[in-house]
């Protein structure tokens, strides 16, 4: 079997901030930008990767989830509890320092751990954990 992905998901609540972080900051191109139904998609990648999109959407992308539904989806991006991405770079340092620089909320400062990456870690403006790693050398 050969799979590759090609698209992965992260909530938001806000795309005009979202895309301020995303592109501004991070460097990440902007492939698309759709609108349906009173909802948003944009969807952002590295230049280097372009058969991977990293598509920003509504905390629910369904416009029959119910008002309960949609409340609770809200609740638990402000709160940070939905998952976010994990990207790779050649320098965790110089990365952390551009988007701490930038104003990105620092979790993590960059730091060796013990399975062999160099990493820090962020909050995006809707509360998403991103991480960056650094491969350590053997």
């Amino acid at each position: 079997m050969d799979i590759k992905l090609s698209a992965c998901f992260i909530a938001v609540d806000d795309h005009d901030k979202a895309l301020a972080f995303y592109r501004d900051v991070l460097g990440l191109e902007v492939r698309d930008d759709v609108r349906f139904e009173g909802m948003r998609w944009v969807s952002v990648g590295s230049p280097s990767q372009p058969d991977v999109n990293i598509v920003l959407e509504p905390p629910v992308a369904d416009p029959n989830a119910s008002p309960a539904d949609k409340e609770a989806m809200a609740e638990l991006l402000a709160k940070g509890l939905l998952r976010g991405a994990i990207f790779t770079t050649a320098d965790c340092d110089a990365t952390f320092e551009r988007i701490r620089a930038a104003g990105g909320e620092v979790l993590q400062e960059p730091v060796d751990q013990p399975y062999g990456v160099r990493d820090c870690a962020f909050r995006d403006p809707s509360g998403n954990l991103l991480r960056f790693n650094q491969p350590l050398k053997q």
